[in-house]
């Protein structure tokens, strides 16, 4: 621990002597375990995100017929390639019951895949919680419903996100769905996969789950140390622990405090964090790992000329979903390929690998107008040739601040989906890589 932590004081120190003395990341553990020391017993908040995307819509085709892969649809449906929709809306209610026990509960009403289960419009609460401070020297117990101690874009609020989607490797690598354990599945398939219907989807958990963690955080002087280490189910929030074993998860941080509080605070935080799960799968126990470690700064929260970076590498083993390809059988794959192409694929082996990053930026032009850019990379399944895809994604940004929760996002994306080994893949598959769509969309954040 202490050679772990002297590493990520030296990154930071490193860090602090090339920016400017004003920097910004918060520290989450503290913003979403508690509440504000003089909070009433119940205040109630809350946030939409009503959005437009549109993409073109690109179809995969031959002399047989023609499709428009997921890759250019709106999630959570896959209905569309441009639509308005409420991506997140939340209402939250919490308080302090006394000086030493906070709660935190909040819904989630958006259409997205959270509420997207089974193929069905399931809103259902997301957050539910209680902290319990002071009882124990060094350690707040939270229980209930929690985000499990993980990557920067998984642990922050509504109010700290730059873009309308997160990056690949979070979406992909810690977002995956749950398939309830009763449905029927197809015998592994060469490289190991699983075919799943989609009916038997039971949404995401929104980096959510239901458990102990213990966390705290300390100052001194300039410097913050913060940890969270949790246990809990692997599973959905709506059903039992789909593992005989717990998840365990665990993050460590060490920040450098210029001035301020709250989410726009001043400092300069470096991360590390790691998540292990054995889920239930297929009649087996499998592994199902994830780490990574980052560093996130923001100078001058609106202020001209103010600016923010955020940097995280991540890596995973085990289990790895693929998703589908199509919403129904294809007239363009041969009619062994048609059940497959049309279900979600897992492999859950443990020498299934992946790995991603992104590096991201903004820049406020005014106090208001901020430009932001963003580049992620996500290398999935590198160990299986025929299966090995990497994601590609730039983003171009214009954010309009009206007040620090409530603004407009005008996102661009350009997307690229690469194939590493092409002797190894169908045509089929080179085709649906080289359809992907870019993207444009457009998110009010309307806080209240």
């Amino acid at each position: 621990m202490r050679k772990l932590r002297a590493a990520v004081c030296c990154t930071l120190g490193i860090a602090v002597m090339t920016v400017a003395q004003s920097a910004s990341a918060a520290n989450w553990f503290e913003l979403q375990g508690i509440s504000p020391a003089l909070a009433p017993l119940v205040s109630v908040s809350g946030y939409f995100q009503p959005t437009y995307t549109y993409m073109p819509g690109t179809a995969v085709s031959d002399n047989l017929g023609s499709q428009v892969p997921h890759l250019n649809q709106i999630a959570p449906n896959f209905t569309s390639s441009n639509s308005f929709n409420i991506n997140r809306a939340r209402l939250m209610i919490r308080g302090n019951i006394n000086r030493d026990i906070s709660y935190f509960l909040a819904g989630e009403f958006g259409n997205n895949g959270f509420t997207h289960i089974g193929g069905n419009y399931t809103p259902a609460i997301m957050d539910g919680h209680a902290t319990f401070s002071h009882y124990i020297p060094g350690v707040r117990i939270e229980a209930g419903i929690i985000r499990a101690p993980g990557p920067e874009q998984a642990m922050q609020g509504y109010m700290a996100y730059n873009f309308t989607s997160f990056a690949n490797v979070t979406t992909q690598m810690m977002l995956q769905p749950f398939y309830n354990p009763n449905a029927p599945r197809t015998n592994p398939n060469p490289q190991g996969g699983v075919a799943v219907p989609g009916q038997y989807g039971e949404g995401v958990n929104a980096f959510r789950y239901t458990g102990l963690e213990a966390m705290d955080w300390f100052r001194n002087g300039p410097w913050e140390f913060a940890y969270g280490a949790m246990v809990g189910n692997f599973g959905p929030l709506t059903a039992t622990n789909y593992s005989n074993s717990p998840l365990v998860a665990a993050r460590l941080q060490e920040s450098y405090i210029f001035g301020g509080h709250g989410p726009f605070q001043s400092s300069l935080t470096g991360f590390i964090w790691y998540q292990h799960a054995t889920p239930n799968f297929n009649g087996h126990a499998y592994s199902m790992t994830r780490d990574g470690i980052g560093i996130a700064y923001m100078q001058g929260y609106m202020h001209q000329w103010g600016r923010w970076a955020k940097v995280e590498y991540m890596r995973g083993s085990g289990m790895i979903s693929t998703g589908s390809v199509f919403s129904s059988p294809v007239t363009v794959a041969p009619t062994a390929q048609n059940a497959a192409l049309s279900e979600a694929q897992v492999y859950p082996g443990s020498q299934n690998t992946a790995r991603g990053y992104y590096i991201s930026g903004g820049l406020f032009m005014t106090r208001r107008m901020e430009v932001d850019l963003r580049y992620d990379y996500y290398n999935r399944l590198p160990n299986i040739a025929a299966q090995n895809r990497t994601f590609s994604t730039w983003a171009v940004g214009l954010q309009y601040h009206f007040t620090p929760l409530t603004r407009v996002i005008l996102d661009y994306y350009v997307r690229g989906v690469g194939i590493p080994h092409p002797g190894a893949v169908t045509p089929l598959a080179k085709s649906i890589a080289n359809s992907a769509d870019n993207a444009l969309a457009l998110q009010a954040v309307i806080a209240f």
